[in-house]
């Protein structure tokens, strides 16, 4: 039987862990990542088109986490986006120029060596002043343990459905496209973490301080 490896399936919002894929939108690739930067797969996850039918509602300034079925551990970043839906979160397909990121997680580097946070559970704060609605929330794992161009990165992602209240007046940005906002010519993509590795850059846009 086949299990999901470094997927994120568990949401908890103030102290309470959701069921697996309550909020959080269920791939159907099992243990397989999206290594196709042209893919709209890698909005939400092969099969993350599909709403996952709950929303839970967030309180902006708020903490949220996310929970894989096991702990990371392939080398790479992570990083935290969000999407706000023209309408509802759960008919949203993450289409268009609207993604903005909130976090990174990058490597440390100490004596020549780097440190990845390779986890079970991440934590990110939904910015005070995002707008109010209703938006996907996704995380990003990018694995580049088999470095390119020998290798293909990969992304292991889930989004979850959130209704941000309390939320201010700031204009996020810079907005992207997934797929667009990554290419095969960015550092943190073709980075070797084996060689001559000093320092790391992650893909995608600049993290919006709120």
């Amino acid at each position: 039987m086949l299990i999901n490896l470094d997927i994120f399936e568990y949401l908890t919002y103030d102290g309470t862990e959701s069921a697996a894929y309550e909020y959080i939108r269920k791939n159907t690739n099992y243990n397989s990542p999206v290594t196709d930067l042209t893919s709209n797969d890698l909005r939400c996850n092969v099969g993350g088109e599909t709403g996952a039918g709950a929303t839970i509602d967030v309180t902006a300034g708020s903490t949220v986490e996310f929970t894989a079925d096991i702990a990371v551990y392939h080398q790479g970043a992570v990083s935290f986006y969000m999407a706000k839906a023209p309408t509802t979160a759960d008919s949203f397909d993450g289409s268009g120029d609207v993604w903005f990121k909130i976090k990174d997680i990058g490597p440390t580097f100490s004596g020549g060596a780097a440190t990845w946070d390779l986890g079970l559970t991440y934590s990110v704060t939904i910015p005070a002043s995002v707008p109010d609605g209703e938006y996907l929330l996704r995380i990003q794992q990018l694995a580049i343990h088999n470095p390119w161009p020998g290798g293909i990165p990969q992304f292991y992602i889930s989004c979850a459905q959130i209704a941000v209240t309390g939320g201010g007046s700031g204009t996020p940005g810079p907005l992207v496209a997934i797929p667009g906002a990554f290419a095969d010519t960015d550092p943190g993509y073709t980075a070797n973490i084996y060689s001559d590795f000093t320092s790391y850059t992650v893909p995608g846009p600049e993290v919006w301080q709120g």
